[in-house]
């Protein structure tokens, strides 16, 4: 976890699966890399998926804004729909995959 940013971002990709993990102090949450808007990647720039205070998720196509703690759109065209989250657990420092469509994966 020490390899992201407090807070920062970190893309990507294991098993097909493209995404993004979100850290703001101990907590990490992470979501697929798709706008709930258009379908199209989050990141304005490698890693770059939070607007310039670090406080919110934002969409480089649009500028849509996104809670970081639930991936809410809270502001853009696509109020109150949501990024879609990934499971993700911290097992000594390392943030490893948790969900359905992965296997433990360490990221």
């Amino acid at each position: 976890m020490t390899d992201i940013a407090d807070p920062g971002s970190l893309g990507f990709s294991a098993d097909g699966l493209e995404g993004f993990i979100v850290r703001r102090g101990d907590a990490v949450r992470a979501y697929r890399d798709s706008c709930p808007h258009t379908g199209a990647p989050l990141a304005w720039s490698p890693d770059g998926f939070l607007d310039v205070d670090g406080g919110l998720i934002q969409c480089a196509l649009h500028g849509a804004l996104f809670l970081i703690d639930t991936g809410e759109c809270v502001h853009g065209p696509c109020v109150g729909a949501c990024l879609q989250p990934i499971a993700v657990k911290l097992i000594h420092g390392a943030v490893w995959l948790a969900g359905p469509h992965c296997d433990g994966d360490e990221i």
